[in-house]
């Protein structure tokens, strides 16, 4: 994210990392004949921490556009108001 702050940044890489962590105590549960119980509850936290992350991402895009608008239309990656509305849907 090249708009993010340093802190957000942190945030949003240590939520995806926890993710991959967690994606890779799911794989390794299917492959041992993990129970159903821990497969689902380690799924359901993968979803949650890649949702949370999708979240930061997208709401610090709107901080940026709505803060220094002229900036982020200038960008080649710049959203419009109607894109980030719907990437933000494409979350919940």
């Amino acid at each position: 994210m090249r708009n993010a702050d340093p802190e957000t940044q942190r945030k949003i890489i240590n939520r995806l990392k926890r993710a991959r962590g967690q994606l890779d105590s799911v794989i390794n549960s299917v492959e041992n004949n993990g129970s159903c119980r821990e497969v689902v509850t380690q799924l359901a936290a993968v979803s949650t921490a890649l949702d949370r992350a999708g979240f930061m991402i997208v709401s610090g895009a709107m901080q940026y556009c709505i803060t220094d608008p002229e900036s982020a239309a200038e960008e080649e990656d710049g959203l419009t108001v109607e894109e980030l509305e719907k990437l933000f849907l494409t979350l919940s």
